[in-house]
């Protein structure tokens, strides 16, 4: 299976619709309610597919229809838990059978190559999800066109191929498909969603790896506008309500400086040791200028029991205390083990015990890695006989898709996203001993200290320089005040300086 750089799925050379054979089945999923006649005509448009008809299953949720939804053609659904989109979709799924799930509205007439369109991509890798080409009409007898936004995003990105992180934002439910595997994987459908669910499902995808594709061959046309399309500042008001807490990618949403969100930026992961050790640590990632932070701490909690016990002298002390510590902090969970990822959190920062972050080291380290989409930043914190010790920073979607393949996760993410090593020293690291202390200036204050460090060290190494030259210069003799000039006047402006 072809490895994948971002989100540049350049590389990979689908065939020709009418070309190939296909093998993986489809159940179309579609939610509904109260649309029997749009939806008769949406089933009949899947009936004409040049999809092979044995490979396809055809499953409507009817979100509470009065009357229920009746259909030739597909097999229907009634959700019984919950409501809206999102329990539709969530029961669709749970209902499916086939390799592949694929999306779709209840008002939509397909092309038809439409479903081929999208089943050749997930021959060639199992990781895609597909986005079709979608014209939103009035009647049937128009062509119609993309929305602004999905034009515009398009054509800046190269289809999608410069994406990078963010290529999840045109997942929609109007006609989108991906393995079955991966999006249960993902975690699903939150059936909690009636709006932007469909969003919120693109970002959890590419945090487990998926590359998304919109393919202009899987052509349909969407009968009427959009609900964006009629109340779009509705819309945004109503889902901007609930999405920062669920996409942290989406930073514009989370410009209060001090909430506490439900799905953390990072999420930085410390194992327990002694509890001074263990505190320092934790302590100094609750307290950066990124305070979109969260901590895992992992130990075996499962080992702290109820029974009598001498409060002093137990040898589980330093787990307990340090449990008692952090009980009752929101931005702190238990772990048995460490994560295998920390989805849907888009970074995880795993710190060895001992080390404290500096006030600027979580927002620097992201800033660094988001430069060139990087998927592994290591930080060199010390370096001796046994080895060395390193804090890394991981993107959860290059690490979920490395799992997807065969081999040392590092170099498959190198590979695939990039790594790089840094000094830890350079990035704020410092052993809890010589750490300044916590208390006193805000975690604003101590990262502006710390960049105003970071210039003072760059301002040394530049009188350094100029020193340098000024003895270079020195050691050659003065030309005479005539023969030149502008020479003349650098070196007396360097002695100056110097």
């Amino acid at each position: 299976m072809t490895r994948i750089r971002h989100n540049d799925y350049g590389v990979l050379r689908p065939p020709a619709p009418g070309s190939w054979h296909p093998r993986l089945t489809v159940s179309v999923v579609i939610p509904a309610y109260d649309c029997q006649q749009a939806l008769e005509r949406t089933v009949a448009s899947l009936a004409h597919q040049t999809y092979p008809a044995e490979l396809v299953e055809v499953v409507v949720a009817d979100d509470g229809s009065e009357p229920p939804i009746e259909l030739t053609g597909a097999r229907v659904v009634r959700v019984t838990r919950g409501w809206g989109r999102g329990a539709a979709r969530q029961t669709g799924l749970l209902a499916a059978t086939g390799d592949v799930v694929h999306w779709l509205d209840a008002d939509m007439v397909l092309a038809e190559d439409h479903l081929e369109a999208h089943m050749r991509w997930h021959h060639l890798i199992d990781y895609a999800a597909v986005i079709g080409d979608t014209r939103f009409v009035e009647s049937l007898d128009e062509e119609g066109e993309q929305t602004p936004y999905t034009r515009k995003t398009l054509e800046s990105t190269r289809m999608l191929k410069d994406a990078a992180s963010n290529a999840y934002l045109l997942h929609t439910g109007a006609s989108t498909s991906v393995r079955a595997d991966l999006l249960r994987a993902a975690g699903g459908v939150d059936a909690r969603l009636n709006m932007a669910e469909d969003t919120e499902l693109g970002y959890r995808l590419a945090q487990a790896g998926a590359v998304f594709i919109p393919d202009p061959l899987a052509r349909a046309r969407h009968v009427g506008p959009s609900t964006v399309m009629l109340r779009e500042k509705d819309v945004h008001r109503h889902n901007w309500s609930f999405l920062g807490d669920l996409i942290p990618d989406l930073r514009w949403l989370r410009n209060h400086p001090r909430r506490n969100w439900l799905v953390p930026y990072v999420r930085v992961v410390v194992a327990a040791t002694t509890y001074e050790q263990t505190r320092a640590t934790v302590d100094s990632a609750l307290a950066g200028t990124l305070t979109d932070a969260a901590v895992t701490i992992v130990g075996p909690w499962g080992k702290l029991t109820g029974e009598r016990r001498s409060s002093l002298d137990d040898p589980l002390l330093d787990l307990r205390l340090v449990h008692n510590l952090y009980a009752h902090e929101q931005r702190v969970e238990f772990a048995e083990s460490t994560p295998v990822s920390v989805a849907p959190a888009p970074f995880s920062v795993s710190v060895p015990t001992g080390w404290v972050l500096g006030a600027d080291t979580l927002t620097t380290l992201v800033r660094l890695a988001e430069q060139d989409t990087l998927g592994l930043v290591s930080a060199v914190l010390s370096e001796g006989a046994d080895g060395i010790e390193v804090a890394r920073l991981e993107r959860t979607a290059a690490f979920s898709r490395a799992a997807l393949f065969h081999g040392q996760a590092d170099e498959l993410v190198d590979e695939m996203f990039g790594s790089i090593w840094v000094s830890g020293q350079e990035y704020g690291f410092a052993p809890a001993e010589e750490a300044e202390p916590l208390t006193g200036d805000a975690a604003k204050w101590r990262g502006v200290a710390a960049e105003r460090a970071t210039e003072l060290a760059a301002a040394r190494a530049e009188v350094a320089r100029l020193t340098a030259e000024v003895d270079r210069l020195s050691a050659a003799p003065v030309p005479p005040a005539g023969g030149n000039g502008p020479l003349n006047s650098l070196i007396r402006h360097l002695r100056s300086a110097g």
